[in-house]
């Protein structure tokens, strides 16, 4: 018997106890406060939309701030509320929830609500993770370009509210759970700026007004042969002979095939455009809207162009695209692309080292997300698992 299995058997062995967030605390609807009103230093500030993109399920202190004569009109949270997103893109992330365990008071943007309560505050963060809450939040959510909660809806969810001595406890399990996965993603983070260090660094030429090195540069279109495929992604057969590569970073297959040769390969429009790059050598088949790169020029090794695109492209292409909403890339700017030319011992030992360097850090690029891709189904396993109690029975309370 583990130490909460022990606890609950000590403490409450009928069942625990369940309650709705409106019974055990209260909700503060935040006001006003733009991103426009942050400032360097002043009284501290979570706005909604940080809830989403920058903080996790607590924190000690803000990344924002707000000076004190705005401050003096805005709605407060204190040591222990949670900080609740009002507002999301989807029904996953809304009502998302940081708690906050800093000294000071702090501000509350619009769309947003501080719930005070007299719980453990991460407990009640992490109950606002579990699958139950979701399957609420779909049950309630509404909104076609945005989704909300109405504060009447949420104030009924029920939740569980065992003795704070196992709130306590479930915290340290799960906060144990969040820090690994936490380190491992971050080291993901680090390897990957550190190949994109040493590759920029190598591939760092200056530009055709500026060149270092006496290197001169050359316009794509010069030396290479440009255009799009013919196929469509509904094109695509599962497990199909040859690579099919789409707009994406992930090929597909097929079992017929548009070109046999060496080229680059790299998306036309979508979200992945100037960032979605692949190398291929022999048969493959090319969706309409992605670019193949054939270099035909020999003063240019094929795989040095490869690792340069991916080095810098994006910058070319934010600079120069077409954008709606959605940011394209069109024929006369691919074959504007300016390209540095180094002699072919350089182009060749640089290639050389990215290679070398791809496959020293290929465990990174591939075992780490499996990793910590396993690491949050477990914690979401032992989340659930740990904040399912049995109810109390109504006539025992």
């Amino acid at each position: 018997m583990n130490k909460i299995e022990q606890l609950i058997a000590k403490l409450c062995p009928n069942g625990v106890e369940f309650k709705s967030l409106g019974e055990i605390g209260t909700f503060i609807r935040g006001t006003g406060l733009s991103k426009l009103d942050f400032v360097d230093f002043g009284m501290g500030c979570i706005h909604y939309a940080e809830i989403h993109t920058y903080y996790g399920t607590f924190t000690t202190q803000t990344k924002s701030f707000v000076s004190p004569s705005l401050a003096k009109k805005l709605k407060k949270a204190k040591k222990g509320n949670l900080i609740i997103a009002g507002v999301s893109e989807n029904i996953k992330d809304v009502c998302k929830a940081v708690a906050y365990l800093g000294e000071e008071e702090i501000c509350i943007s619009g769309d947003s609500f501080a719930y005070a309560h007299k719980e453990n505050p991460r407990y009640i963060a992490y109950l606002f993770q579990t699958s139950n809450f979701l399957s609420f939040k779909k049950q309630y959510a509404y909104g076609a370009k945005v989704t909300r909660l109405n504060i009447e809806d949420l104030k009924n969810f029920r939740i569980p509210i065992p003795p704070l001595e196992i709130q306590e406890e479930i915290v340290k399990i799960l906060d144990n759970f969040s820090e690994l996965t936490a380190e491992l993603t971050a080291e993901l983070t680090a390897r990957k700026k550190q190949y994109e260090y040493y590759r920029n660094t190598l591939l760092d030429f200056g530009d055709e007004n500026n060149p270092k090195d006496g290197v001169d540069f050359i316009r794509l279109g010069d030396i290479a042969e440009i255009g799009t495929g013919s196929s469509n992604t509904a094109d695509e057969e599962i497990g199909g002979e040859y690579p099919f590569f789409v707009r994406s970073k992930e090929p597909r297959r097929k079992n017929s095939y548009e070109f046999d040769e060496v080229a680059i390969i790299t998306s036309g429009d979508g979200v992945d455009v100037g960032k979605a790059f692949h190398y291929v050598e022999g048969k493959y088949a090319l969706h309409q809207r992605a670019y193949r790169i054939h270099i035909i020029g020999a003063s240019l090794i094929p795989k040095f162009v490869f690792y340069f695109m991916k080095s810098n492209f994006y910058d070319y292409i934010m600079q120069n695209a077409v954008s709606s909403s959605v940011t394209s890339v069109r024929m006369g700017m691919l074959q504007n692309y300016p390209i540095p030319i180094p002699p072919l011992e350089t182009q060749q030992r640089i290639v050389d080292i990215l290679d070398r360097f791809e496959a020293l850090t290929s465990d990174y690029q591939e075992g780490l997300p499996a990793e910590i891709e396993a690491r949050t189904k477990q914690y979401e396993y032992y989340r659930d698992k740990l904040l399912d109690f049995k109810e109390l029975e109504s006539e025992n309370v």
